[in-house]
């Protein structure tokens, strides 16, 4: 997607179903993430193998066909509206057939923090809160990238391609295919919360959400969302910018020098 969407924020349910998916990753197959075709300049050029990218496009209707991987990165671009930056929403969040919450990412405006929640292997809700001063740019109402590595033992946070903490974790219970998505709603009565949505990834990698550069962000010709620290990342960015109009005729060169004395026929 290499321009910006505007989305004003909806409610948004996907059934999850069992399907049977081919594909390729690293020679084998894989029952749960299909492939995600994603332009190689979305991540950083120092890479010394091929990228062989598998996960979920949550703009797509079918989604999390054969369930969800255990370790993945969640990968995500929207900008708050005046109306919502104080909100508590859920900007993703997964149910199990009896509503009860299985995987979660809440954004959090008046404490400015973000919270991944999941179910131990016990069944119990446990929630990992992130409150880096970091995390304070994505309210600001200008467009940022928010990225969620999630680790079989740690979850890490990302903003505008930098990250701002990590968390050890405990294990997870795995996710009952049987229940169904939803993305952007509050956690207070499940409306549709006011946000501009450009993007929602999810990568069958956790390391995906470090290796994320913010060229996009550049293209969009929105470089005030970007914090101080990530426009630190952008001289390394191949992006490719609009062509631009037809410049003006050059200034006439100087004389030549004067040729030698050729020979005669």
């Amino acid at each position: 997607m290499s321009h910006l969407q505007g989305w004003t924020s909806f409610l948004w349910s996907v059934h999850l179903v069992c399907c049977t998916f081919g594909m390729a990753v690293n020679e084998r197959a894989d029952e749960i993430c299909p492939v995600l075709q994603v332009e190689d300049r979305r991540f950083s050029d120092s890479l010394d193998r091929p990228l062989a990218i598998t996960g979920f496009d949550l703009t797509e209707n079918s989604v999390f066909p054969n369930g969800l991987p255990s370790e993945y990165s969640f990968v995500t671009i929207f900008r708050l509206r005046r109306t919502t930056k104080k909100d508590r929403w859920f900007l993703w969040q997964i149910f199990d057939p009896t509503g009860g919450t299985q995987v979660s990412v809440v954004v959090d405006g008046a404490k400015r923090s973000v919270e991944f929640s999941f179910q131990g292997l016990q069944r119990n809700t446990l929630h990992y809160h992130f409150k880096s001063r970091d995390l304070h740019v994505l309210f600001d109402r200008q467009w940022h990238k928010l990225g969620v590595s999630v680790q079989s033992t740690a979850v890490s946070v990302y903003v505008d391609c930098v990250l701002v903490e990590r968390r050890l974790t405990e294990d997870k219970s795995d996710i009952n295919r049987s229940g169904r998505t939803l993305i952007t709603t509050r956690v207070e009565d499940g409306r549709p919360v006011d946000i501009e949505l450009q993007q929602i990834l999810i990568y069958c990698d956790p390391y995906i959400a470090e290796m994320e550069n913010c060229c996009e962000l550049l293209e969009s010709k929105l470089p005030l969302m970007l914090s101080r620290a990530a426009s630190k990342l952008l001289d390394g960015c191949q992006c490719l910018g609009e062509k631009g109009d037809t410049g003006l005729p050059g200034l006439n060169g100087l004389p030549g020098l004067k040729g030698g004395k050729g020979d005669k026929v």
